[in-house]
């Protein structure tokens, strides 16, 4: 992959905004300036380090400003509950050009807009960003336009794949695939669990569910069939499979995960409305 990309802040480098850098400072990314902000003298220091122009919060109080000053896109990576007041110091360090791209789950466009004059776009991307393997959903607020969504999805289509919603749907995706790690990771665990019950060692367990969740997860990706279609290849009639899947659909496992997303979706409604 080679990309090209204008101006850069990272105000914030938490996990998400982390794997965004490690996609901006690969060697096949060009880039005309790169800037980030920390919280500490020392997380700072280790990005300069790897060349990166970075300054802490905890040592320079003007570092978010200094961070955005003619930066094209301006990624705003703290927690969703300092997001606006973070977006709101900055404003007026903003060039009139800039987008600025919220990675906080339930804070609208709306809010972010309401502090700054600059489009808004936001942006869900999911833990396996970390390895370039992510999905990120992207959507753009009232002012976003053509070009700064094709921006924002140069930029995380440096660490997987990217979807783009409206943002009235980015609340369901963030649900699906931004949550969506920690459901496999869950079902990975539980798996191992029954595993180690069974009498097998640890290294076996986790080699077994490892091995064969990202093996089944390559041939979903690589297959030209869907999911039900290969559920169904495996699946013999009458055959040990069969009745364990008999087992989840008895417990109607499609209701179980439509509520748990329905419960996801709710609570970014409710952060989004939280003072």
């Amino acid at each position: 992959m080679n990309a090209t990309l204008p101006r850069i802040a990272l105000v914030g480098t938490g996990k998400m905004v982390g794997a965004i850098l490690e996609g901006l400072l690969q060697p096949d990314v060009s880039l005309e300036a790169l800037r980030a902000t920390t919280q500490s003298g020392s997380s700072a220091s280790l990005l300069v380090e790897r060349g990166v122009e970075a300054k802490s919060v905890e040592e320079d109080a003007g570092a978010n400003r200094w961070a955005v000053e003619d930066a094209d896109i301006v990624l705003l990576g703290v927690k969703p509950y300092a997001i606006v007041d973070v977006a709101a110091e900055v404003a007026s360090a903003l060039k009139p050009g800039a987008v600025v791209v919220s990675v906080a789950a339930g804070i609208t466009t709306a809010s972010i807009e309401a502090v700054v004059t600059q489009p808004v776009v936001r942006a869900m991307p999911n833990t396996p960003s970390q390895i370039r393997q992510g999905v990120t959903g992207i959507a753009g607020g009232s002012r976003a336009s053509e070009h700064n969504i094709e921006l924002v999805d140069a930029l995380f289509s440096l660490v997987g794949e990217v979807v783009v919603v409206d943002e009235d749907r980015i609340n369901d995706l963030s649900a699906l695939s931004g949550s969506g790690p920690a459901y496999l990771f869950y079902i990975a665990e539980k798996l191992i669990d029954v595993a180690r019950e069974r009498g097998f060692s640890d290294e076996q367990a986790q080699t077994m569910v490892t091995g064969t969740l990202l093996g089944a997860a390559q041939l979903l990706d690589q297959s030209e069939h869907s999911a039900e279609q290969l559920r169904h290849a495996v699946t013999s009639p009458g055959g040990t499979t069969q009745q364990a899947i008999s087992v989840l659909d008895a417990h109607d496992m499609g209701s179980i995960w439509a509520e748990a997303i329905d419960r996801a979706v709710a609570r970014a409604e409710e952060m989004a409305t939280a003072k």
